[in-house]
């Protein structure tokens, strides 16, 4: 009987490998719960292949994605947007300016990115403020905001 089997694994298993990863187990740990829960395939000439193929079609359509996200954080880049608030005389803003308020405005400059992915520190005041959003992982853009004061009131 033998002492360890290899296997193909098809899902990540903690402290055992991630998916695609060839590895030795107990034959009783691959039998009992490997294969069965879907983990993990018998390490076969075809299954390795099959997980090889799955690996390098990732690859590829994970650099086309973040090609493209590259490109979009390039046009971002060189986005300033303004946003006009009221406010008091001394430039304070009657409340702030919101990630929502921000990506109304990237919409409207013909960007679609979710105020969840912008990363913006407090807007209260008039002024110009950097805010990043994160397009992909690994790539960020940052771009300007210019808050101005839409009524002076004292």
């Amino acid at each position: 009987m033998a002492r360890s089997v290899n296997v193909v694994l098809q899902k990540d298993v903690e402290k055992l490998g991630k998916g695609g990863d060839v590895v030795k187990v107990s034959p009783g740990y691959a039998r009992n719960y490997l294969v069965p829960k879907g983990f993990a395939l018998p390490a076969s000439e075809g299954n390795v292949a099959r997980f090889e193929h799955i690996k390098r079609v990732a690859a590829e359509r994970a650099a086309k994605a973040r090609a493209e996200a590259k490109t979009l954080a390039d046009k971002v880049n060189a986005v300033e947007i303004a946003i006009s608030a009221r406010a008091g005389s001394e430039g304070k803003l009657y409340g702030s300016i919101t990630h929502k308020d921000i990506e109304t405005a990237l919409k409207a400059k013909g960007f679609d990115i979710d105020k969840k992915k912008l990363k913006v520190d407090n807007i209260r005041a008039t002024g110009t403020y950097e805010v990043t959003a994160h397009i992909a992982p690994e790539v960020n853009a940052t771009f300007k905001v210019i808050v101005t004061a839409s009524a002076v009131e004292a």
